[in-house]
């Protein structure tokens, strides 16, 4: 790929056309990675080697905290930012392609089309996530979890663990959370936008 086509692709998805989609690039690339990365780290870091069962052995602990966390919160939560940025990244590349410039996506039908879908997209993947993140962590991180040990062929079948900065990690569940909701809100707005434009309720950038 040459150049010119990097250079446009880049300025497409760091200046969408859309005053909103500039804002949400904002929210999203700044903001939520910078959460995730850092605070995320601080909160999740050393989860494993602080979780701790009944009896305190490594082998329990070790079985316990992958059935506690089936995948950790932070893979989870960067995954799905990659998957979120997807449809955009393909329409960016595809606009820069064909040398579409940013401020004729909303002038042509077929390229305003193909950008709506592009965000729609977005909500779509931003609801998944959403919803296959309550049924991973739900929306509270108990301080004490319940393990099922039977496949160890114990003589007990459950025991108690103990979950480190519980209190902490359903304050970061609440903020994952909220943010999903934002990013889905102003993905919304952007095609209100984009509509508002094309039906010249708004004037162009």
């Amino acid at each position: 790929m040459s150049p010119n086509y990097i250079r446009s692709f880049s300025e497409g998805c760091l200046r969408p056309p859309t005053v909103i989609g500039q804002f949400h690039t904002l929210f999203f690339g700044s903001i939520r990675m910078f959460f995730l990365g850092v605070l995320g780290f601080a909160v999740y870091g050393n989860e494993a080697l602080h979780f701790s069962c009944d009896p305190d052995k490594r082998e329990v602990n070790l079985f316990c905290y992958n059935q506690f966390r089936p995948i950790t919160p932070q893979v989870f939560w960067a995954l799905q930012l990659v998957i979120v940025l997807v449809p955009g990244a393909f329409f960016h590349l595809y606009a820069a392609c064909k040398s579409i410039k940013q401020e004729d996506i909303l002038q042509k039908s077929s390229y305003t089309g193909f950008y709506i879908f592009s965000v729609f997209l977005r909500i779509v993947l931003e609801v998944a996530a959403f919803w296959l993140q309550i049924q991973l962590f739900g929306f509270k991180v108990n301080a004490i979890y319940m393990c099922d040990v039977g496949a160890l062929e114990r003589k007990f079948n459950v025991t108690r663990c103990m979950v480190p900065e519980h209190f902490e990690k359903t304050i970061f569940l609440i903020a994952m959370y909220t943010f999903t909701v934002i990013t889905v809100i102003l993905c919304v707005a952007e095609i209100f936008e984009v509509s508002c434009r094309r039906l010249g309720l708004l004037k162009s950038q």
